[in-house]
């Protein structure tokens, strides 16, 4: 159990402040992450990590010279917002573009990706290194691809020696993503992880076995087997990922036999149990006629207080083994000579620009502040459903779903509440909620709220009281722009099961004439009876794909919880 924790509102910032006062040689804090402290020449291709927080050392712990420059740091199993990414991309950028790595999950891909089209739009080549070695959920991760865990520190080592030794923005792409592509991994797990102030595991074992194929935020194994002796464990390792060896990694493509291997703890597995499995691990590599170059064993990507460890191997070319083996210097890792370094100048937050709504109508205004009460009963109301909520998403997920929507909440009832007093319309009060929203939740649940709320701002308007039409429209724009983003449709066991008869009945009731309290009430029906008709499907994308079959007979958390927001909204109309 995660024990020192004080708020678990704030655990990842006061973690973060206290890891930067630890390594100030190699880190300064930016707004939700950090950079390098040590200087870096102008035109360097910037190598920017990240992921939801939780898995020390990654992601910060690998930011300093010869690897990443910047690190974004997400709450706790919850991919950093758009905004967050985008802030430590530019604070991170020196004329050379930007590298964005990261592991392959569906809030990461949507956060990772809307950041460098921004930073593309202002003329900053960015691409993403997305990270997919897990062999246990090949088809079945974000993208219909691998899911990312250990190998990481794979890609994230040859992009950041790569982009040290002054490599090209494209070759540092190339290059990083060819490591991600020859790079597997498989990861077992004897306990759950327990979530910053909860008592319970986001899921448990059963005595005398382990969990094969966990993900590393929190999410059960694909299957159960008896706990075996350190050769059963490594041969069954070994098993699956050379199971798994990529197309192309034959001496006749230069890879030869070489290879590089991780041991992995997640959290709460001791070392010496680590160096225990090595030598079992090696010795069955060996005998498959593989040479092992600068082997790695520790906590190299953690899921908290999980207990459990996995095995990464990457088939090493000339330039792989190069790049692998140069010097780095971080807090999580010193490899060869000392990298001599200068300092970096303090960075300084840049001010934001203040909105101006001198000139609104009073009618506007006081539709502003009607959306601000409405938002400000959605977080009461989240924060007495966040515990059930998140038992809802561990089922098959990761448990952070009534996290995700507290803190979302509350930053939008904040920034509803300052632009409704600084004299907002109904459109503008609810588009400061949903960036918001967005910035504070992260996630995949964070970026579709803010997304959505944008929508239906988009149709309020600011020019006086929104009428029944305009809000109508607004539900119907929002579930447009969800399906957009994130390429989900109706059945595949998401918000958009509960958010699409929601906005099909309140259009429906508009157009025949009812008031704007009836027909929210009956659109909130329709909303809430879709959502506990989710319990019968099986998830057909994002983190709980893998474990589909451990979804069945329990609703979706995200249908759940936006059900339970128009309930709230349809009660205080």
């Amino acid at each position: 159990m995660t024990k020192i924790f004080g708020n678990p509102a704030t655990f990842v910032d006061e973690a973060v402040a206290g890891f930067v006062d630890l390594y100030s040689q190699y880190v300064q804090p930016v707004p939700h992450g950090v950079i390098r402290s040590t200087a870096t020449p102008e035109g360097k291709v910037a190598v920017v990590v990240g992921g939801g927080s939780g898995h020390y050392p990654a992601f910060a712990g690998y930011v300093g010279p010869g690897l990443a420059d910047g690190a974004v740091c997400g709450n706790v199993f919850a991919s950093p917002s758009t905004r967050w990414v985008y802030d430590v991309a530019k604070a991170a950028h020196r004329g050379g573009g930007v590298v964005l790595g990261f592991g392959n999950y569906a809030g990461d891909i949507l956060n990772f990706g809307l950041a460098a089209e921004r930073l593309r739009a202002e003329g900053i080549p960015a691409e993403l290194l997305v990270v997919t070695d897990d062999v246990a959920s090949e088809g079945q991760g974000a993208n219909g691809e691998r899911r990312g865990i250990a190998g990481d520190v794979v890609a994230f080592k040859i992009a950041g020696a790569a982009a040290e030794a002054g490599y090209s923005f494209d070759d540092v792409v190339r290059v990083s993503r060819h490591a991600n592509d020859v790079t597997r991994s498989m990861g077992i797990a004897f306990a759950g992880c327990t979530l910053p102030g909860e008592s319970e595991p986001l899921f448990t074992v059963t005595e005398g076995h382990m969990g094969v194929g966990l993900g590393i935020h929190g999410e059960p194994g694909i299957s159960e087997e008896p706990i075996g002796t350190p050769s059963e464990i490594a041969d069954l390792l070994v098993d699956k990922v050379l199971a798994g060896k990529p197309e192309g990694v034959g001496a006749e493509d230069g890879h030869g036999g070489k290879i590089t291997v991780l041991v992995n703890g997640l959290g709460s597995t001791k070392y010496e149990e680590l160096f225990l499995l090595y030598g079992p691990i090696a010795q069955r590599l060996r005998q498959a006629g593989y040479q092992i170059v600068a082997p790695q064993v520790g906590e190299l990507v953690t899921s908290l207080d999980m207990a459990g460890a996995s095995l990464t191997v990457t088939w090493l070319d000339e330039e792989l083994e190069r790049l692998w083996t140069a010097p780095a210097q971080c807090p999580a890792v010193s490899i060869g000579p000392v990298i001599e370094t200068t300092p970096a100048p303090v960075y300084e937050v840049p001010e934001d620009e203040v909105a101006d709504y001198s000139g609104t109508p009073e009618a506007a205004q006081a539709a502003g502040r009607k959306v601000a009460e409405l938002i400000e009963a959605v977080r009461d109301v989240l924060q007495d459903a966040e515990a059930e909520l998140g038992r809802i998403d561990a089922i098959a997920g990761d448990g952070d779903h009534g996290t995700g929507m507290v803190n979302g909440s509350v930053a939008a009832a904040q920034a509803a509440r300052a632009a409704a007093d600084a004299g907002a319309g109904a459109g503008a009060t609810l588009s400061a909620a949903g960036g918001a929203w967005a910035d504070r939740a992260g996630g995949t649940s964070g970026v579709i709220w803010g997304v959505l709320l944008h929508a239906f701002a988009d149709k309020l308007g600011d020019a006086g009281t929104p009428s029944a039409q305009q809000v109508a429209e607004g539900a119907t724009a929002s579930v447009e722009a969800v399906m957009r983003l994130a390429g989900a449709r109706v059945g595949n066991k998401t918000m958009l099961d509960a958010q699409v008869p929601f906005a099909e009945k309140l259009a429906e009731q508009v157009a025949a004439g009812e008031d704007l309290k009836t027909a929210f009430t009956a659109a909130a029906q329709a909303s809430t009876a879709a959502a506990e008709a989710t319990k019968d499907l099986r998830p057909q994308i994002g983190r709980a794909r893998p474990l589909a079959e451990r979804s069945l007979g329990h609703p979706d958390a995200g249908a759940v919880s936006l059900a339970l927001v128009t309930r709230t909204v349809a009660d205080k109309l």
